[in-house]
Order: structure tokens, then C-alpha cells, then sequence
């Protein structure tokens, strides 16, 4: 049996067992998805569309990893014009093993395991966290003139003020 699914604005042919890259589903690796849109199914008898899913199918796929695809060069040049741009890109993929295809509105027989809930802490214990994290730091120094300003500076008090020449008078 196989199935014909879309997400992140692709379509994938799927069977049992198959590994497949999408874009990016949430998930950590061991849960179990749901992929809900199927539009083909085929296998026993003749092939079944939907339109535009089949309603009631479902293809059930465990999260295998979370990774990032190889990175993409755009370089946009026009020539004699000193124009370049380089970008990268480098998409998020979720690698997926699919585990079944179910029809009639059947659930998966491997259910998504559940978050484990975290342990309140008492607000004693995150106060003296916080304190034991964050140690004191010295008052910082005043920055000290820098060379050239000095030099300026001392050379302006040297220097007497200097007076305007006097000019000759026109007749």
C-alpha cells in the first residue's frame, strides 16, 4: 500500500518503512506525527483521490531527527555596474520514517509520548540559584584620556595666545 501526502507545500509518494525529508514539523526525534493530508491512496484494488484529501486518512511517521538541509548561494551581479549581492540559505528539514497508513479514521498504533511535567521549585531554592549564578562584579574604572588628547591638551596650555599681525594702511 502506498499513499500520496502533502505538507510544507509538497507532495511526497510514502510507504510503510519509507524515510522521508520534509520542511520542518514540530517534533523531537521518537514522536509520532500525524500527516492528515492524503490525496492518493493506492494499493488494494485500484487507486483512491481525494478531493481534495481523502477524508478519514491518516499517515502516522516517527520523527527521526531535526536537521538543516545543505546551504543555498544566491549571488545577483550586474556586470560593469559595481553591483553584487551574495546571500546563503539553509533550510530546516525533519527527517520522518513512516511507520503506517491507516484509512476509516483509525488512530496510530504507537501513540506520541507525552512531556514529562517539570517539578515546581520553591521560591527559597530559585532565589539562592539566582544569587549563587550571579557573582559581583567591581564598579567598572572611568576610561582614562586617551595619549592624543592629552598631548593637545598640555600643548594648548604651553602655548601662549598669539596676536593678529597688524595690517598696513592704504593711502
Amino acid at each position: 500500500m502506498f499513499a500520496v501526502i502533502r505538507t510544507g507545500g509538497k507532495q511526497y509518494r510514502v510507504a510503510p518503512n519509507d524515510i522521508i525529508e520534509v520542511e520542518k514539523i514540530a517534533g523531537r526525534p521518537g514522536d509520532i506525527v500525524e500527516l492528515a493530508e492524503v490525496i492518493l491512496l493506492g494499493g488494494e484494488g485500484g487507486p483512491k483521490t481525494g478531493s481534495p484529501t481523502i477524508a478519514g486518512a491518516l499517515v502516522a511517521a516517527e520523527v527521526i531527527e531535526q536537521k538543516r538541509a545543505d546551504k543555498i548561494v544566491v549571488f545577483k551581479k550586474k556586470r560593469r555596474k559595481n553591483y553584487r549581492r551574495k546571500k546563503g540559505h539553509r533550510q530546516a528539514l525533519t527527517a520522518l520514517r513512516i511507520t503506517e497508513i491507516l484509512t476509516d479514521g483509525k488512530k496510530p498504533s504507537k501513540a506520541a509520548p507525552k512531556p514529562e511535567p517539570k517539578k515546581a521549585e520553591t521560591k527559597p531554592q530559585a532565589k539562592a540559584e539566582v544569587k549563587a549564578k550571579s557573582p559581583v562584579k567591581p564598579a567598572a574604572k572611568k576610561a582614562e584620556a586617551k595619549p592624543a588628547a592629552k598631548k593637545r591638551a598640555a600643548k594648548a596650555a604651553k602655548a601662549p595666545a598669539k596676536k593678529p599681525a597688524a595690517k598696513p594702511k592704504k593711502k
